[in-house]
């Protein structure tokens, strides 16, 4: 049985979630303000967090803050509806999805079976013996294996869905590639209205990796459709094993 923690003011919906998610295979504690979630999180062994954003004494955001600096726990943050603003900011400190209240329970489930489905296919990636190969676009190396980074030499440290978003505009470099694949591929679910979850990831590696290479946009903005990764005159995309360049590909 999956271990849940759940951080929300409102203990109507706290001792609603623990009845519906008990018989769905969730073993459900639940606090009340920020200041305990975060002794919580960092006392017991979850599998996944649930998140408000507002709360008393500590808001959301800096209780993801602090689990963030302890752990890679996977965390769904519930934001109120219709504000783009903290879903954006939440995604870009680490959350792993979010969903706008109220809320349908059977989503709130089926979100929670994802990102848990995610998490643990990653995990074992992890098990396997680290691969040697890497994938270089111009300036951005990634390890495959290791699931390093680095820009132009130095180290970028992303969350587990920034890595896999950028491996999967590296091997399209040079092409479109929608938002919807992107969320079908990286998210591992469908694309729904008003669903900016891919916006935001995309604006954290923007700041992180840098917004222009060579002078031009690295991750171009394709209105309504998706996102380019540019390809400068001087880059192809490498696939390298080990110190071989045999496996080389070039776009």
């Amino acid at each position: 049985m999956k271990k849940l923690l759940v951080i929300d003011d409102d203990r109507k919906l706290c001792t609603m979630l623990s009845q519906y998610l008990g018989p769905e295979g969730f073993a459900v504690e639940a606090v009340h303000d920020g200041r305990e979630g975060v002794t919580k999180a960092s006392d017991g062994n979850f599998d996944l967090i649930v998140l408000d954003v507002m709360l008393p004494t500590v808001n959301g955001f800096e209780v993801l803050r602090h689990i963030r600096t302890q752990m890679d726990t996977p965390v769904v943050m519930l934001t109120a509806r219709g504000d783009y603003v903290d879903r954006i900011i939440g995604l870009e400190m680490g959350a792993d999805d979010y969903l706008p209240k109220p809320f349908n329970t059977r989503e709130l489930v089926a979100r929670i079976r994802t990102v848990l489905r995610r998490a643990n296919q990653e995990k074992e990636e992890h098990a396997v013996a680290p691969s040697s190969k890497k994938l270089v676009v111009g300036d951005v190396e990634i390890d495959l294996g290791t699931r390093n980074v680095t820009c132009s030499g130095r180290p970028v440290e992303l969350t587990s869905v920034e890595f896999n978003l950028l491996e999967h505009l590296l091997r399209n470099a040079g092409e479109l590639v929608s938002r919807e694949d992107l969320c079908k591929k990286v998210l591992g679910r469908r694309l729904t209205s008003y669903d900016r979850s891919i916006d935001g990831y995309i604006s954290k590696l923007r700041k992180k990796l840098g917004h222009e290479v060579s002078g031009i946009e690295r991750i171009r903005s394709i209105r309504c459709v998706g996102y380019l990764y540019a390809l400068t005159n001087s880059s192809e995309v490498h696939v390298l094993e080990g110190i071989s360049c045999s496996n080389t590909v070039s776009i």
